[in-house]
């Protein structure tokens, strides 16, 4: 295996021993390969034993490091710290709770080598941890990453594998998003002529939200992101006030609910989804304030 086909895996997390627990063991495997060169494992300022956890597989595992970024609360900030400690060519990125197949980084790094790719999304299916109806509908609606790079130009951090000269041209995350921010990046990225990719064979499993409060939660997080997006971009997405229209891929082409009562309860859930993204514009509009932390361009 040739030096460029040799990663940097960077995970952040927050306040999810499980979660990081169960990443790390299915990720392990990649100690034994040429593929990685470490695992560096960010924690967000958790406030439980996220941290101590994470300091056990290091303390047993040479590849795996613990950093911690806890001056900036945020994904994107944690996975910034993650990229400025890394040293390799490529930067893979996974979340907390994510697991992967065994040929998943060998297949990324080689659809990458051979299709000359600067940019690569990877394959996100979703499991459903326990089967709730909520849990089914997220699933539906979870991750059309091959779409997203197609009209939207990004694919999601949550497994995506990046040259570390794109940093070094159009600069890091932007930290001062609390979601939204790989849309944002991948713009970017594309703006700035990069290759883009997508590599079907390199899955990552991602678990669904199986509660009502748990996907209410992260659509009002997308709603404070679009906000916050047209706070510091307003040529790129508009002024604050009008919130977007939805568009781009509604991923709901998965196989349809199996009775009435079902479509009717995911029509319901739709609905109340988008509302809950509504929510979280308004409430960034009204009460959030500008972070003021450095632009990510360069």
């Amino acid at each position: 295996m040739t030096q460029e086909r040799i990663a940097h895996l960077v995970v952040p997390v927050y306040n999810d021993t499980s979660g990081i627990s169960k990443t790390l063991e299915s990720v392990l495997y990649l100690l034994n390969s040429s593929a990685i060169s470490e695992i560096l494992i960010v924690d967000n300022g958790s406030t439980d034993n996220t941290a101590n956890v994470i300091r056990n597989y290091a303390e047993n595992y040479q590849k795996v490091h613990l950093l911690v970024e806890d001056e900036i609360q945020g994904s994107y900030a944690a996975r910034n710290r993650g990229i400025e400690h890394a040293s390799g060519d490529i930067l893979a990125f996974l979340d907390a709770d994510e697991t992967v197949d065994e040929d998943w980084l060998e297949t990324a790094l080689k659809t990458m080598e051979e299709q000359d790719i600067d940019y690569l999304g990877c394959n996100v299916e979703l499991t459903c941890p326990k089967d709730t109806l909520v849990g089914r509908y997220n699933a539906q609606t979870g991750f059309p990453v091959k779409e997203y790079l197609e009209e939207e130009n990004y694919a999601p951090t949550c497994a995506l594998l990046v040259r570390r000269e794109i940093f070094e041209d159009v600069g890091l995350f932007d930290s001062r998003l609390i979601s939204g921010g790989d849309r944002e990046f991948g713009e970017r990225v594309h703006k700035a002529g990069y290759k883009q990719g997508y590599a079907e064979d390199a899955i990552v499993y991602h678990p669904a939200r199986t509660s009502f409060e748990s996907l209410a939660k992260k659509n009002f997080r997308v709603g404070r992101g679009f906000c916050q997006k047209q706070r510091y971009y307003p040529d790129r997405y508009g002024k604050p006030g009008i919130p977007p229209r939805p568009d781009g891929p509604s991923g709901e082409d998965g196989d349809a609910p199996d009775s009435s009562l079902t479509r009717l309860a995911f029509a319901f859930l739709s609905v109340a989804m988008l509302a809950c993204r509504g929510l979280g514009y308004y409430y960034e509009f009204l009460f959030g304030e500008e972070r003021d932390f450095p632009e990510p361009t360069r």
